[in-house]
């Protein structure tokens, strides 16, 4: 008897133990509607590639047998770590338009949404090959239940001045919200400053006034157009090519036509990326201004933020904190990627 009323009581301790996590949870996801949210993310992954060297690719080095020992074990724990990375951008559900750059090809791409727990979100991809000399190109997930892709293509970018330098295409992505609110979106990843930030710049610049186009041309159709801009730009939202040529403003100014949701962060001397000690703001999201007016989808606090936790982290010998990156030159780190994302929120 005295057995019996034990299972009893233990099975009365679970239950309520169980109703008050769902009230909990209930609580902890008041006035949020998944239908009426979108959390938009960007990431500089760090070389995504797989573990095959391909025939005419510039891979080599990313195989099992190269310098760096590239194995299949250290692809799988990447894939996992980025995965985790954007499942916990949100914790109430999983992002509904990711943009990546430095991945290697289609197939990275079809491995990291199988993981868990991006395999929940079902998410499709919008991709194109680019003549990029390190093999490397630019990409957007998204959440098909969410958010209808109606379009995809490269934005090609050639240098009059080095008409044999080959970088990242544009990926331009239209597409509609269940709302049918229609959204233009722009993932890039501009030169690097490897070689000086002057000596690069004016690639950037060139880039930012090809882009001022796509986006002018847009909006010469519909003013009103929804659209978003992200990608690592190898600038800051300060920088000549984004502040200037594509003129893309804090958010609190008056009078704009593109807002850089990155600023007020890049303002407070903060940044996605670290280069020796200095915290740089490279990764940006830049909004029109139909996005900040109060009507229909609308960018949440009005600003983008950067997103880590103490997993992702690098700390030095004298305490400086970093992205905890998965190479430096041939020696494995095991960490996820030398950036941190950058995300915002919409909601209607």
């Amino acid at each position: 008897m005295k057995c019996k009323r034990a299972v009893l009581l233990t099975l009365a301790i679970l239950a309520v133990s169980f109703l008050l996590a769902v009230i909990v949870h209930s609580f902890a996801n008041a006035g949020y509607n998944k239908k009426r949210n979108l959390t938009v993310v960007f990431y500089n992954v760090e070389n995504l590639f797989d573990t095959e060297n391909t025939p005419g690719g510039n891979d080599a080095e990313f195989t099992p047998d190269s310098e760096k020992k590239w194995t299949t074990e250290r692809y799988q724990k990447k894939l996992e770590d980025i995965s985790r990375v954007l499942a916990s951008v949100n914790q109430k559900e999983l992002p509904e338009i990711i943009g990546l750059c430095e991945i290697e090809n289609s197939r990275v791409l079809n491995d990291l949404i199988k993981t868990e727990p991006l395999a929940g979100g079902k998410y499709e991809i919008a991709h194109f090959e680019s003549p990029d000399f390190r093999g490397i190109d630019v990409a957007l997930l998204y959440r098909p239940d969410e958010f209808k892709v109606t379009w995809s293509g490269p934005v090609k970018i050639s240098f009059v001045d080095e008409p044999n330098f080959n970088t990242r295409d544009i990926l331009y992505v239209k597409g509609k919200t269940l709302n049918r609110e229609e959204f233009h979106i722009f993932v890039n990843h501009w030169p690097s400053r490897i070689g000086g930030m002057e000596q690069t710049e004016p690639k950037r610049i060139a880039i930012a006034r090809l882009l001022k186009n796509k986006i002018d041309s847009v909006q010469n159709i519909n003013p009103e157009a929804n659209i978003v801009v992200m990608g690592d730009m190898n600038d800051e939202p300060s920088n000549i090519s984004l502040n200037e040529v594509l003129s893309a403003k804090s958010p609190e100014t008056e009078n704009a036509d593109l807002f850089n949701l990155m600023y007020p962060l890049h303002g407070a001397k903060q940044g996605s990326y670290n280069y020796r000690g200095n915290w740089n703001m490279l990764d940006n999201i830049i909004v029109s201004a139909g996005l900040l007016d109060n009507k229909g989808f609308q960018s949440v606090e009005k600003q983008g933020f950067v997103f880590r936790e103490q997993w992702m982290e690098y700390q030095n010998n004298n305490g400086q904190i970093s992205p905890n990156r998965t190479y430096g030159g041939s020696n494995y780190y095991g960490g996820v990627s030398d950036h941190f994302p950058v995300f915002f929120q919409l909601k209607r």
